[in-house]
């Protein structure tokens, strides 16, 4: 394996140093991050072979190491863990993985490999950040008792708790502000009028709060008017229901209710994050290969945007054909792929040649 990782090693060590864009290394992924320096790389986004459900191709010699052939779950949940013990090592201080990992049933019950996963590599030291949900979309029906599996789940991970995230990367953008009867209001036609009524009307405001509102009114639509913003909400004390609760040790928005008598929601001009619930299509657009659970570019493409600094590096210590580092370079960031298929690594390397 060492002997393996020092022919690729002017390679990995060119993309390392920035002298090249991406390279792939075939061979066992755990021997190979391990002759990597420590805190070498920005961000890993990865899917390993699932357990005991696919046919993945690999070299025969690294048969012994092959993840996913395991006879027993415990020791597939150990492998990874190890293997994610280096990737952690190799991780900068604002590092971030991105873990893809699929669910099974044996005799007829849910195993729950993902959370089983994540929870081992909470205990050995990672921070789980987020739970995204992959909502495939499509999919056959093979059990006539159960409703169809159409989501997978994908972790994010960090391994300290501040990290990288370039919000700004990934926001979708929102619906502008519109002129109504030659005045500006909200993408939702919030005028203000409504909100004037209740702070005038209410008497759960005092003098002091009550003016203190209208001015935070005014503030609001002037930052509509400027551009600032395209939308807002405003909650006033006693006129509206509060969020998640009224009491303010369980609730930031019910404590201002207390404090102030008032709070403003706003949406800004630059746009909204998206939510843990990503409705993205299975199958990628380039599939001219034999492997049977390709990532969508789709699925990678906001991972690497939000938690990769400019000309970061991105790790897949799994990479199949390819996908995760396709997408880092496309995108203007440098890549790592490791995989112990041969051939898988060639439809990669042939993938970024053809474009």
């Amino acid at each position: 394996m060492k002997d393996l990782f020092e022919c690729h090693s002017k390679a990995v060590s060119d993309v390392l140093t920035g002298q090249s864009d991406y390279t792939f290394v075939t061979g066992d992924s755990q021997s190979i991050l391990r002759g990597l320096p420590n805190a070498c790389i920005d961000c890993v986004v990865t899917s390993p072979p699932y357990f005991h459900q696919r046919e993945y191709d690999f070299d025969l010699q690294y048969e012994k190491v092959a993840i996913g052939l395991e006879k027993q779950l415990d020791s597939y949940i150990t492998n990874l863990v190890s293997i994610f013990t280096e990737v952690r090592r190799l991780l900068k201080p604002g590092g971030s993985l991105w873990l893809n990992i699929g669910d099974k049933f044996e005799n007829k019950e849910l195993v729950g490999v993902p959370w089983r996963v994540a929870l081992a590599l909470k205990d050995h030291g990672w921070i789980l950040r987020q739970d995204v949900i992959w909502h495939k979309m499509k999919g056959t029906q093979s059990s006539k008792d159960k409703f169809r599996h159409l989501h997978e789940h994908i972790f994010h991970f960090v391994k300290n708790r501040r990290y990288f995230f370039d919000a700004d990367a990934v926001r979708i953008a929102p619906k502008p502000a519109m002129s109504r009867n030659g005045k500006i209001v909200s993408a939702t036609g919030v005028s203000g009028k409504k909100y004037y009524k209740y702070i005038e009307s209410t008497d759960t405001l005092t003098d002091t709060e009550r003016e203190q509102a209208k001015i935070a009114l005014d503030n609001a639509l002037e930052e509509v008017k400027a551009g600032d913003i395209t939308d807002f909400r405003m909650t006033i004390r006693g006129a509206q229901r509060t969020y998640h609760g009224n009491k303010s040790n369980m609730s930031g928005r019910a404590k201002e209710l207390e404090t102030k008598g008032f709070f403003i929601l706003k949406m800004s001009a630059k746009g909204f994050l998206p939510s843990d619930v990503w409705n993205i299509v299975p199958e990628d657009k380039w599939r001219k290969d034999n492997h049977c659970a390709v990532f969508p570019e789709e699925l990678v493409t906001t991972p690497i945007l939000c938690t990769t600094p400019k000309r970061g590096l991105v790790l897949d210590p799994f990479s199949g054909t390819g996908t995760t580092v396709f997408t880092a370079v496309k995108n203007g960031f440098r890549g790592l792929g490791f995989d112990i298929s041969e051939e898988y690594n060639k439809l990669a390397y042939k993938r970024m040649n053809d474009v």
